[in-house]
């Protein structure tokens, strides 16, 4: 395949994907009838000098396509590029059991599915219920404030991404990622995540995809046990051994943990099994609620609302006192902010797009990062420090699991006033006017106001004094680590034991989790082959 990157079009260009393949092939100097195949393979926005253009890489496949290599040097734009092969070693001793998965979120889900291809026939436990039901258990929560701790944003089939944008972004550049790409595609995700710059399946569709892979795992002989906990681990000298569960024991000598960033009983098992876990960095913060079209003019200025540009996105980050960094995360263009409660008690916020993105607000994480030397190095001290933020955040915001809301002028001064005129809070659960600096140890606070500023300064939507910030945001990312082997990714005190995915403090995003997820289950094939058939 060959890649021809860098071609620019204006936004009048009538048809612009036709436009870039015939570009791409004078480039080439290749004749229309000598290619199989020529399509967009990557295409973005440059914004930057306030007109904006669309950038395409297009890829070429020749009839031939022993002929590519030659025509790599046809310009520097130009590069050939074989499509990733994956192969994934199996070893000789067949396992005593078939292998365990615990946790359905993207890391649990990918694992999941390259054993059962692999003819592994993995069981998955996962904590929460079916995708159906745990849709129904968030839309009760939503309406009656009814919360249901194992049925939530956070648990349940298909993990806390599922109530997301479905952003598939990275930076790893890992080949695994195509591997988890075409799985999405295999499964119904949307063609263009194959070549966006920013990919999303969105909310919506993203429910379908995973009860299809789900499927797939099943028909390949994999069982998942919905509503079932991890609660203990049988250790005989230094090997895993077994497992407990809420519905009992369950023999199991390799086990897949990936019970994501929120499992905080399943963290204080480990604790108390004595594993090696750590504090890792994570961030706190709000969401921040913008006009979506506020968001478009300062990206693309007078051609904003154009039909052949994206919903405007952003991503900042400024850094500042003590060493530690204010940024956004996790950008809903058109999206609603979530009730991310997993605990009662408790007010968390997140945010979330339907593949359309065609809602009013934008929203987005602003938030500043916290690590070790904010809890001596004890990662219990840092899931507290989280609880606490929360229980604060809920009696702030009244009960019912309102939450606090504080419009972004008021917040920079200080004020604790919600003076709403354009921008409405689109938190389901509804809020109540708070001062969110005094939620947060000052540290914190001044540093989330320097931020602020900062961001105003580089984005004109932030200087909108009646922005909405809804507290808090504190699930950015697990608050520990549970020490693996860089390359058995084992844990370095457990034998059969892998701690995978965002919850054990190796993941950020659906896309890194799942290629974390297969990255696990290659490593225990690598080590051994399937159990007998029953």
């Amino acid at each position: 395949m060959l890649l021809v990157r860098n071609i620019r079009l204006p936004l009048t260009c009538p048809a612009p994907e036709a436009e870039a393949a015939a570009q791409a092939l004078r480039i080439l100097r290749v004749p229309p009838e000598r290619a199989a195949r020529c399509g967009v393979a990557k295409l973005s926005v440059d914004a930057r000098h306030g007109k904006p253009v669309l950038v395409y890489t297009i890829a070429v496949t020749l009839r031939d396509e022993g002929e590519e290599p030659a025509l790599a040097g046809a310009s520097p734009c130009v590069c050939f590029k074989q499509p990733p092969q994956f192969r994934f070693p199996r070893g000789q001793a067949p396992l005593a059991h078939r292998p365990v998965v615990v946790g359905l979120g993207p890391a649990g889900l990918f694992a999941a599915l390259l054993l059962a291809r692999s003819g592994y026939r993995p069981l998955v436990l996962e904590r929460g219920p079916d995708l159906d039901r745990r849709v129904q258990a968030v839309q009760r929560f939503e309406a009656a404030g009814e919360l249901d701790e194992n049925a939530n944003i956070q648990f349940g089939e298909g993990g806390a991404g599922t109530f997301s944008d479905g952003k598939l972004t990275t930076r790893i550049g890992d080949p695994l990622c195509a591997f988890v790409t075409g799985a999405f595609l295999d499964h119904g995700a949307p063609e263009d995540i194959a070549w966006r710059q920013k990919p999303h399946i969105g909310t919506d569709l993203l429910r379908g995809v995973i009860r299809a892979i789900r499927g797939e795992i099943e028909s390949l002989g994999g069982e998942v046990r919905f509503q079932t906990a991890l609660t203990g681990l049988h250790v005989q000298g230094g090997t895993l051994a077994g497992i407990e569960t809420t519905a009992g024991p369950v023999a199991c000598e390799q086990l897949i943990l990936a019970v994501g960033h929120s499992a905080r009983d399943t963290f204080s098992m480990l604790y108390r099994q004595g594993l090696p876990l750590e504090c890792k960095p994570f961030s706190v913060g709000f969401r921040a609620e913008h006009l979506q079209q506020e968001i478009e003019k300062s990206l693309y200025h007078e051609a904003a609302g154009h039909p052949a540009l994206p919903r405007g996105e952003y991503q900042l980050s400024q850094h500042v006192r003590d060493g530690r960094c204010v940024y956004t995360f996790c950008m809903c263009p058109g999206g609603t902010v979530c009730a991310a409660a997993s605990e009662e008690g408790g007010v968390v916020t997140n945010g979330m797009s339907l593949h359309a993105r065609d809602g009013r607000n934008a929203n987005a994480a602003v938030v500043v990062s916290v690590d070790g030397r904010d809890f001596d190095g004890d990662p219990a001290r840092a899931v507290a420090f989280q609880r606490r933020l929360e229980q604060a955040a809920f009696r702030a915001g009244g009960g019912g699991y309102r939450a606090p809301a504080e419009t972004v002028g008021s917040f920079l001064e200080g004020r604790g006033k919600l003076d709403t005129l354009r921008v409405q809070p689109t938190y389901p659960r509804g809020v109540t006017p708070c001062d969110l600096g005094g939620l947060l140890p000052g540290e914190l606070s001044a540093a989330l106001r320097e931020g602020l500023t900062a961001f105003g300064r580089k984005l004109a939507a932030y200087r909108a004094p009646d922005a909405v910030l809804t507290g808090l945001e504190t699930r950015t990312s697990s608050p520990v680590r549970l020490l693996r082997d860089p390359a058995a990714l084992q844990c370095t005190a457990l034998r059969g034991l892998y701690p995978c995915g965002e919850g054990a403090g190796y993941a950020g995003g659906i896309m890194t989790a799942a290629v974390d997820g297969v990255r696990c289950a290659a490593a225990l094939m690598a080590a051994h082959a399937p159990a007998p058939g029953d």
